[in-house]
């Protein structure tokens, strides 16, 4: 555990500044972004959004502001507005390469710009460009999306925060990509690019945030309203119902609302049709308008049937995060939801259990290769183990969910149903390299998510349950967690209708558009809901949506059509298919060229953001005569509800000098994100040697991580050896140690502390073979104590430490070899 420094009371009236608002500041002044009002309108099962962030130059210099912040996985980012100086900007949708390109263009000839840019579907990063000293900048983003609905109940969830992430891999020499805290990794290429510098514990609120929504529930019957992790005042209009949190909230978890709508199975069932723009209607010559064939964008949403089910027997694999992200309620929260699912299991079925945060842990008593029968005994075996975790290591989430695939192999499966239900908080940086080697592994598999988090990581666990054909679930609080365990229940049972297809009289339904592209299967109390693109006349149009019941009963619901000219189905429709294409290209399901020449014709036809396109803004004035000399990156709250300490990460950093034009600065007072397992960074995004370390590697958060160095391999890690253990971390502490670059004593000094912790944790398990480790800790006693070694101490610690971290792994650390070349271009890299 790592030894963790604390603010004096003289340091920390030193990080306020006292001429505001107790904003934090950097040595050069406040930080960036002062305010975030939230406007949502909500219709029905429709929520449009605008998203209003105001930045603030307190410098004496033109800035570039860079926030890295989430927004819905689930909407469409429609557009983006900059106002400053009483001049608005609307931006233009460009292929990302153009939109940066024109961004940077505008900033080296002096004219005020913004661009926003998708880095996961539920993380954006925002830049801010040439703010002249003194003034103020507002961007709006706007949002549509639809909201799931689910047993009656709709909900809206807006994230506000993006959590430390768990980042695997080896870093990549160079210059990263992004301005984030953790280098970039070869599992994690864009790693810098989500991982934003974190604001200490305990500092003042420096963001002003408002969330205001007002709700029409356009004919349904709104039976409540209820917010699960902020206090709200609500304030009843004759046809809307508006909802505000108090004032002084602060940007650090979720916003939710829960709207709890009535007799779902009277409300749930439409064929909506929307046609575009340019074929809306014409005219037969009298002034009469008809409408004339063309294309347009379609909506099926239809309720299955509710009658109960007989179970098919079952394969169920259930894997739990326990890593470092985990702890406190989160960790009760899991044990509780992994025990009912257990508990749940009959003795028709089969199941296994792992628990993993770097090593796969299994049930005392149970198989180690092959599933378990539901036994009452191999069930209550489940239980004792999953009651004795605790939260700890980093998040090795690829090779559990490999496992989960090779104990669910069809060839064993025979008739039964083949379910993987994954407990985590998806905390993880890799999204893309898991998505991408578990697809086919998984193929048939149906994958239920199960997210537990006040900040969780819900884009990625709706695509790993969308990638199985499963649900996904949300847990917020304990409060919630007995409501979701009743559908959690629902969702892993047999399902209601299979094989279902879908077919339209009078209209051409576009069969490569249709969202989700593989065909879910229905559960009791949630809704299908089905998207995508027809030729035709919506006049007199009827979807038929047929399927198998759980019987082998044949089942159909015809639906008439009903004309929409909302204008928010199209987006709706475009962003879903655009998520299925970015992770088609992901897994390397096609030709990758083509794939992505259709994912930016589709994002710039329908002008909805996607990661290969940007929203950029430009003024046409010139404001700053050789652009900003100052570069800012925003850093963001630690989640509600998560413990630096416990986690591993530093609470309090020195001063950092003033960023040199072209270098990001990083304010005083912030803590490296990452999932509490970052190295050292090594090179600044922008080139600049890096002034701040990020948390340090601890030795449970890094064990598979770090068997690619030394070539030792990855499964190592798997099987507890504590001497083996002990050398693979030995060799990755060198590796970290000899690519450190030049620290200066300062910088030596946190490394060497940091260290000394690492080592202390380890050596509690380890035999007296590891007693040269023993005698590098107590030499390390000199950089953790209140004095302050000399230049010529550090150097000679520093070698010591090389050599007997190097002689006892009994290997040489040596760059990582080079990657394999690429088949595509990775995006983020783009110029």
């Amino acid at each position: 555990m790592t030894v963790l420094p604390t603010l004096e009371p003289g340091e920390l009236q030193e990080a306020v500044d006292d001429s505001g608002l107790a904003a934090l500041h950097t040595e050069r002044g406040n930080l960036p972004l002062e305010r975030i009002d939230v406007r949502a309108g909500i219709t029905g099962l429709v929520a449009r959004t605008v998203i209003t962030q105001d930045f603030h130059n307190p410098h004496d210099v033109p800035l570039e502001a860079t926030y890295i912040f989430p927004l819905p996985a689930r909407a469409a980012v429609t557009g983006l507005r900059m106002t400053a100086d009483g001049r608005t900007v609307e931006a233009e949708l460009k292929e990302r390469a153009e939109a940066r390109a024109a961004y940077d263009d505008a900033l080296a000839a002096g004219q005020r710009a913004s661009i926003a840019e998708e880095e996961r579907p539920d993380v954006f990063t925002l830049r801010v460009g040439n703010i002249v000293a003194g003034e103020r900048v507002t961007v709006q983003l706007t949002l549509v999306a639809p909201l799931p609905y689910e047993d009656g109940e709709a909900t809206y969830r807006l994230p506000l925060v993006v959590a430390p992430r768990y980042i695997p891999g080896t870093p990549i020499p160079g210059s990263s990509v992004g301005d984030g805290v953790v280098p970039d990794t070869d599992a994690v290429p864009d790693a810098s690019r989500i991982t934003p510098p974190i604001l200490l514990p305990g500092f003042p609120n420096p963001v002003q945030l408002s969330i205001q929504a007002d709700i029409d529930p356009a004919g349904l019957p709104l039976g409540g309203i209820r917010s699960s992790l902020h206090a709200i005042g609500t304030e009843q209009g004759d046809r809307l119902t508006s909802v505000a949190i108090n004032p002084g909230e602060r940007v650090d978890r979720d916003f939710i609302l829960r709207l709890a709508y009535g007799d779902a199975e009277a409300t749930a069932t439409a064929f909506t049709l929307e046609p575009d723009a340019d074929h809306a209607s014409t005219t037969d010559g009298t002034g009469n308008a008809e409408q004339a064939d063309g294309e347009g964008t379609f909506e099926l949403t239809v309720l299955p049937p509710l009658e109960a089910v007989a179970p098919r027997p079952r394969d169920v694999v259930l894997v739990l995060d326990r890593s470092g992200s985990m702890q406190g309620w989160k960790m009760i929260a899991a044990r509780r939801a992994a025990a009912r699912i257990v508990d749940t299991l009959t003795a028709k079925d089969r199941f296994a259990v792992l628990s993993f945060d770097t090593v796969i842990e299994r049930p005392a008593g149970l198989p180690t290769d092959a599933l378990a029968d539901g036994t009452d005994r191999n069930r209550f075996r489940a239980v004792e183990h999953l009651a004795g975790l605790e939260a700890r290591g980093g998040t090795e989430m690829l090779q559990p969910m490999r496992e989960a695939a090779r104990m669910l192999d069809a060839d064993q499966a025979g008739a039964r149903d083949r379910v993987v239900v994954l407990v985590t908080d998806g905390q993880i940086g890799n999204e893309d390299q898991l998505l991408s080697e578990l697809a086919t592994p998984l193929t048939g598999v149906r994958i239920h998510t199960v997210g537990i988090d006040r900040a969780v990581n819900a884009g990625f666990l709706g695509r790993l349950a969308g990638l199985g054909g499963g649900r996904c679930e949300l847990v917020e609080s304990e409060d919630r967690l007995d409501e979701a365990l009743d559908r959690i229940h629902l969702r892993i049972g047999t399902p209601l209708l299979t094989d279902l297809t879908l077919s339209a009289d009078g209209l051409t339904l576009i069969e490569d558009t249709i969202s989700p592209a593989r065909m879910p299967n229905a559960f009791a109390g949630v809704p299908l809901v089905l998207r995508g693109r027809y030729r035709g006349s919506p006049e007199k149009a009827v979807a038929h949506l047929r399927g198998i019941t759980a019987s082998g009963e044949e089942w159909q619901a015809p639906v008439p059509a009903v004309r929409t000219e909302s204008g928010a189905v199209a987006p709706m429709w475009a962003r879903g298919h655009l998520r299925e294409l970015e992770d088609r290209y992901t897994i390397g399901a096609g030709d990758s060229q083509e794939l992505e020449q259709r994912i930016v014709a589709v994002s710039l036809k329908h002008r909805v953001l996607c990661r290969f396109t940007a929203l950029v803004a430009v003024d046409s004035r010139v404001v700053a005569e050789g652009g900003p000399k100052h570069r800012v990156t925003q850093p963001v709250e630690l989640p509600s509800g998560w413990d630096a300490r416990q986690l591993g990460m530093p609470t309090a950093v020195s001063a950092f000098a003033a960023a040199p034009p072209g270098m990001p600065a990083a304010p005083a007072g912030f803590a490296a994100a990452g999932d509490f397992d970052a190295g050292p960074r090594g090179a600044g995004p922008r080139g600049g040697a890096a002034r701040g370390f990020g948390a340090s590697p601890s030795f449970a958060g890094s064990m598979q991580r770090r068997a690619r160095v030394g070539g030792l391999q990855e499964s190592a890690a798997i099987e507890r050896d504590p001497l083996a253990e002990a050398r693979l971390q030995a060799a990755s502490e060198a590796h970290l140690l000899r690519n450190a670059g030049t620290p200066n004593p300062a910088e030596q000094r946190t490394i060497l502390a940091d260290l000394a912790s690492r080592l202390r944790a380890l050596l509690q398990n380890a035999g007296t073979q590891a007693d040269p480790l023993r005698d590098l800790l107590t030499a390390l006693a000199a950089v953790e104590g209140r004095g302050i070694p000399t230049t010529t101490q550090l150097t000679a610690l520093w070698d010591l430490a090389l050599q007997t971290l190097e002689a006892f792994a009994g290997t040489t650390t040596t760059e990582p070899a080079d990657p394999e070349p690429k088949r595509k271009r990775d995006f983020w890299k783009r110029t």
